[in-house]
């Protein structure tokens, strides 16, 4: 069986990194979304929050393929993170060329570290590529609608969140 790990913050779920798990789920068979957890950072969802707006976003889209992902947190190497749950391939999105020059550094390095894994790069579709997670954080912050930006179960969550 092919195991993919898709590493990010996934701080909201966007509709590019909802898109590069589908791509993912074309590539593998089974696909971890791993949620970097970082004691230094003050994330707006919760690991808990995350993973359920993870799997529901995904059950909106594609209900068939919720038993085809895993969502775990690691606060490691992502090459280590990947190892333990099995991973051969290391799913990384790409927007634009300033991603792919980041990118392909990380790959490097990773490659180094781990010969194991193999770093596959998925573009992000045409509509979501200038979304960043940052982004749709500031627009909603400020009374903006992210709707355009995020799945469904995303945005009602941040409208929720931001209520309070």
């Amino acid at each position: 069986m092919t195991i993919a790990f898709y590493p990010g913050s996934f701080d909201p779920l966007t509709n590019g990194h909802l898109d590069v798990l589908l791509q993912a789920l074309e590539v593998a068979e089974r696909v971890v979304v791993a949620i970097g957890v970082h004691p230094g950072k003050v994330p707006m969802f919760s690991f808990e929050e995350r993973a359920e707006l993870i799997r529901a976003s995904l059950a909106d889209v594609l209900p068939e393929k919720g038993a085809d992902i895993d969502v775990v947190s690691f606060d490691n190497l992502v090459v280590d993170a990947a190892r333990a749950h099995g991973a051969r391939l290391l799913i990384r999105g790409l927007r634009d060329g300033t991603d792919l020059d980041y990118e392909m550094q990380m790959a490097g390095m990773n490659r180094q570290l781990a010969p194991d894994i193999q770093t596959v790069f998925l573009p992000a579709g045409v509509a979501s590529r200038p979304i960043t997670a940052t982004l749709v954080r500031q627009i909603a912050a400020m009374g903006g609608d992210v709707g355009a930006f995020v799945p469904t179960p995303v945005s009602m969550a941040m409208k929720l969140k931001l209520k309070r």
